[in-house]
């Protein structure tokens, strides 16, 4: 959970780099509305602990502000707009649609629940914010909603069918972002690599990152959110391998490690292709670094195919994971499969996997070590090298330091700027 800047509005959020980047939309929108008394919860629907957070934190928000109004918005209430409307704490529910407009801000805009059909939006509106949090990093979204229907996954009942936003006005944006001295761009979507079908010409995610690092030449760095392995298209693969200006960092999306947990997921990719595909990215890239989701516990789920799951941690070489205990949500296939794993052996499983991730975090923290990086600060003190690993070390937001890695405690490296060392 994270709570978007200190000024009022307040906008608290749950859940991905998407909503994070949508709370500073709804921000803007509500200041400029003059909603200076309101507290917004953008929540997520991914799991039900996700969700009983937000109910937990509106309840303690009503608590300590009795005479704010308190609108609820995000996966959770545009799938179950009625359930957050029920609640006493509650004002206003609005839908994933609805928190990016700015008319549904206004004073006249009287309706408890402002939530339509999400299937039935059709375009996504490019919307230019000034950053999250400090002037080094921004989010652009370059595509919502997603086609494919996971078995466990609700998302596309939140964020509704794939949209793309048309390449030149992602390239507007980046170029604006960078114009303002942003050094480092993520493009975020729900389902990025699904980019382009809905738009003319049917550009591919990899066209479109290759024509907005033509177009934008001074944008420094830019990183790519969660993909899906199995759509990486050739022009995305080349780029990786050739433009240093692109990270190498991928987020994937892989959830198992396991054929038959991935066939019963609907997933469409199997284990060798998630790791043929890291392979030959790193025969093409060899700083190329890997994070990926997984979820434990999946219905019909054995010790032995869980067992694939851990072992495609080392055979895949990840080193950031977002690991997941299974969580049944209503309305999904997964949800009404008869063989659930316990819960507390989903959670037992969960932590192995965040066990096995850690480990593999500190083995790549400690390669590190005596290794020159270049660091992007993001806060005082604070920064990230091009794969990814936080950085302790000195230096002013936004600027980039190429230094020398002095050491690790196992979550964060320390270094020394080169420019101290040859002095």
């Amino acid at each position: 959970m994270t709570e978007a800047r200190s000024s009022s509005p307040q906008v608290v959020t749950f859940g991905c780099r998407l909503n994070a980047y949508e709370s500073e939309v709804m921000r803007a929108n509500a200041a400029a509305a003059g909603m200076n008394d309101a507290i917004f919860f953008n929540t997520c629907a991914v799991t039900a602990e996700a969700e009983r957070q937000a109910r937990q934190a509106i309840r303690k928000a009503r608590r300590e502000n009795p005479n704010s109004r308190i609108i609820v918005t995000g996966c959770a209430a545009q799938v179950n707009p009625d359930r957050y409307a029920a609640m006493a704490e509650v004002d206003q529910v609005m839908g994933n649609e609805e928190k990016l407009k700015p008319e549904s801000f206004m004073p006249e805009v009287e309706e408890r629940v402002l939530v339509n059909d999400i299937m039935s939006v059709t375009e996504t509106a490019g919307h230019l914010i000034d950053g999250l949090k400090d002037r080094a990093r921004a989010f652009v979204q370059v595509q919502n909603g997603c086609d494919h229907r996971c078995t466990f996954c609700i998302i596309p009942y939140g964020r509704g069918n794939s949209r793309s936003v048309p390449m030149g006005e992602v390239v507007r944006q980046v170029r604006a972002l960078v114009e303002n001295g942003y050094k480092e761009v993520v493009l975020s979507g729900v389902d990025i690599t699904s980019y382009g079908p809905d738009l003319p010409g049917t550009p591919s995610l990899g066209q479109m990152v290759r024509r907005l690092l033509a177009l934008v030449p001074d944008l420094p760095r830019l990183r790519i959110s969660s993909i899906d392995c199995i759509e990486m298209d050739d022009d995305l693969f080349r780029l990786i391998a050739e433009e240093p200006r692109l990270m190498p960092h991928l987020h994937l999306s892989l959830q198992a490690g396991d054929d038959m947990i991935l066939k019963r997921m609907k997933r469409r990719h199997m284990r060798d292709e998630a790791i043929a595909l890291t392979d030959r990215l790193r025969a093409a890239r060899p700083d190329i670094v890997f994070g990926a989701d997984l979820i434990a516990g999946f219905p019909t789920e054995t010790e032995e195919m869980f067992g694939n799951t851990l072992d495609i941690v080392d055979e895949c070489g990840l080193t950031y994971l977002h690991v997941f205990p299974y969580s049944e949500r209503q309305g999904t296939p997964a949800a009404r499969i008869p063989n659930q794993v316990p819960k507390a052996e989903r959670k037992d499983r969960a932590r192995r996997l965040r066990e096995k991730g850690e480990e593999r975090l500190v083995a790549y923290l400690n390669s590190r070590v005596g290794k020159t990086e270049r660091v992007l600060i993001e806060k005082d003190g604070e920064g990230r090298t091009e794969g990814f690993a936080p950085v302790a070390v000195s230096g002013d937001p936004g600027d980039l330091l190429d230094v020398i890695i002095t050491g690790t405690d196992g979550q964060v490296l320390t270094a020394r700027p080169l420019a101290e060392r040859a002095a």
